[in-house]
């Protein structure tokens, strides 16, 4: 069994496009984890699509072995006169090593904290060329909370633009770190990666736990294999675990058989056990991803009875939600199955069958953010080979009527009578924004323009500023984040959490064409801004709706106050064209027939809305 002083685990934490997985590459090279003929690109970024973005979706282990040259030991010897003399010995100590990648974007902020349950120390990156960003400061933070040993590396010092100093100086500003605290490295030369793995052994606290106790192991992570079931990520706390053993998942009640247990290295490979303080993994044969869920006690099913579980996570909510519709209709069996099947790597989806009339049968999905809900899109597309359409992303609202019931409506077709609405509850975040100080008065304006709140400024260092404010997230989940890139020229990075439910002045804007309601086309506004949303959409309407034989009215409206119209003028055919000659008499009389045809087909003409106007309306 290895000892626990000999383990280390930790992980690698930074704000997106830092550098992570390619500081990731050069500490598995280093410790000849893989070998360069294996050797390429991110690694541990296994899907296409971290590959292509360049981004980091999913978490990602691997064990190291690591020998640590230069720790001095103490020898003594007697010389013949009896006198001791001690020397001092070079000595190499080897380490297990084991790391989790983690992503870097606001939206898989869940991801992060999982690795940070599993770890005892973190490796808290940052661009030298950038400096320190908001995700920097959301997940230092984060890791503090864990009581995490944070390892500040200022990395991409070999850029020309690098500017190392600035970078250390803030680092010392926001968090504390003295000189001796900060190491400089390049995640593409390898320059200082060995004084990262050093001061990992050093600085790391070795991993607590009762190595001959009761078997705990933590589920952070979970992958379905078709041939062998859920295979569990786990972090065992304490305890050993051998291959085919019964055990036990206390959250779900589900016993299982450990077929193989074994390491990442970072391809999964089989090993005799996992032991005390180590990650690894557990293949199951369970066919139900949801018998192992992601934050789950795994024990032995003999010691079931006497072992308390782990604290576990908190079950994350998704905020941002969207109906995902196939574009053809006999696609449906194939999205519910590979709905179900992304739900096994991603345990922040959720979802549930949805019809809407006018365009067919989807699902209403939840997502973690505008980047997750992109992912899902795109994972849908490329793997199951699916043509989608995505409704507008909106959000959850808690409604509480006058009889004092609380209703969680996901979209305004679940909007229950105006008149039995006591309050209406939105969601609102912490929004943290650092920026270049030059661009305060442009952020603070559009920050005000979407209902937000600010709150205090601080200063990192002579020129960034870390900008603290409140907004409600319906607010911040459209175009926002595009806003704000946009007017601060690329420098200003945003991360939001949330806050709190908040009642709202909120209202359902409903959209009549031909004096029909038409449920599909509603939304809901704060009342703010609903008539000059209003106007938008029936215009928009207005160009998509093809023109029939008679007028067709459009109209915007809360409850039964219209607040915008527009109209569609009727199709005009010459009744008179093939006359000649006669008396006037005979023009009025086939004009005066036609007004009244029109006005007989506009009570009784229905106007049927091409599928087209509806995806162009509802398409993000």
């Amino acid at each position: 069994m290895i000892e626990l002083e000999h383990i280390r685990n930790f992980c690698i934490i930074a704000h997106i496009d830092h550098g992570k997985s390619t500081l990731a590459d050069r500490l598995l090279e280093v410790t000849g984890t893989v070998s360069k003929r294996e050797m390429k690109e991110q690694v541990l970024d296994s899907m296409d699509l971290e590959r292509e973005r360049g981004i980091t979706i999913k978490l990602q282990p691997a064990r190291m072995l690591y020998k640590l040259l230069g720790s001095r030991s103490l020898a003594t010897s007697q010389k013949e006169d009896g006198s001791i003399t001690s020397t001092s010995q070079l000595e190499a100590r080897s380490y297990i090593l084991n790391l989790i990648d983690t992503p870097g974007h606001v939206d898989f902020a869940y991801e992060v904290s999982r690795s940070l349950a599993c770890c005892e120390g973190a490796i808290l990156v940052v661009d030298s060329t950038q400096g320190i960003e908001a995700q920097t400061l959301a997940n230092a933070y984060l890791a503090m909370e864990h009581n995490l040993t944070l390892i500040p590396v200022v990395n991409k010092i070999d850029l020309p633009n690098s500017d190392r100093e600035k970078t250390a100086r803030e680092l010392k500003d926001a968090f504390g770190f003295t000189d001796e605290d900060i190491l400089y490295a390049s995640g593409k030369t390898g320059e200082g990666v060995e004084d990262i793995l050093r001061a990992v052994v050093e600085r790391v606290p070795q991993p607590k736990g009762n190595p001959e106790g009761d078997l705990r192991a933590l589920i952070f992570d979970s992958a379905y294999d078709i041939h062998r079931g859920v295979i569990c990520f786990v972090r065992v706390f304490d305890g050993q675990l051998l291959p085919r053993k019964n055990i036990f998942m206390f959250g779900s009640k589900t016993e299982a058989e450990s077929l193989e247990v074994g390491y990442f290295h970072p391809k999964m490979e089989k090993s005799e056990h996992i032991s005390c303080g180590e990650v690894g993994y557990i293949v199951t044969g369970l066919r139900d991803v949801s018998r192992a869920r992601v934050g789950d006690t795994i024990t032995l099913l003999n010691q079931r009875t006497t072992v308390e579980p782990l604290p576990g996570y908190k079950h994350v909510k998704p905020m941002v939600y969207a109906t995902i519709f196939p574009v053809s209709g006999d696609d449906y069996p194939s999205l519910r199955d590979a709905m179900e099947k992304l739900k096994l790597s991603d345990a922040s989806l959720e979802f549930e069958p949805e019809h809407i009339p006018s365009i067919g049968f989807g699902f209403r999905t939840g997502f973690l953010g505008l980047l997750h809900m992109d992912i899902v899109q795109e994972r849908l597309t490329r793997e199951y080979n699916l043509d989608l359409v995505l409704t507008a992303p909106s959000v959850a609202l808690k409604v509480v009527r006058t009889s004092g019931e609380e209703l969680t409506i996901h979209n305004p077709a679940q909007f229950p009578d105006p008149s039995t609405v006591k309050q209406i509850l939105e969601p609102w975040m912490k929004v943290n924004i650092l920026t270049p100080q030059d661009y305060i008065g442009p952020i603070m304006d559009i920050v005000t323009k979407r209902r937000g709140i600010s709150g205090n400024i601080q200063y990192l260092g002579e020129d960034r500023v870390d900008m603290h404010f409140e907004m409600p997230l319906g607010n911040i989940i459209i175009d926002f984040y595009d806003k704000l890139k946009s007017i601060s020229s690329g420098y200003a990075s945003l991360n939001y959490d949330f806050l709190e439910l908040r009642a709202g002045e909120l209202v359902k804007v409903d959209v009549l064409v031909a004096n029909e309601k038409v449920e599909a086309l509603s939304v809901m506004l704060h009342r703010s801004v609903a008539e000059t949303e209003g106007r938008e959409l029936v215009s928009k309407l207005k160009e998509l709706i093809p023109r029939q034989q008679f007028e067709i009215a459009i109209q915007a409206a809360i409850g039964g106050k219209v607040i915008a119209r527009e109209t569609i003028s009727a199709l005009r055919k010459d009744v008179t064209g093939y006359l000649y000659g006669g008396d006037v008499t005979r023009k009025m009389k086939l004009l005066n027939k036609q007004k009244k045809g029109k006005k007989r087909m506009k009570k009784i003409g229905k106007v049927e809305i091409p599928q087209e106007a509806f995806l162009a309306i509802l398409k993000k």
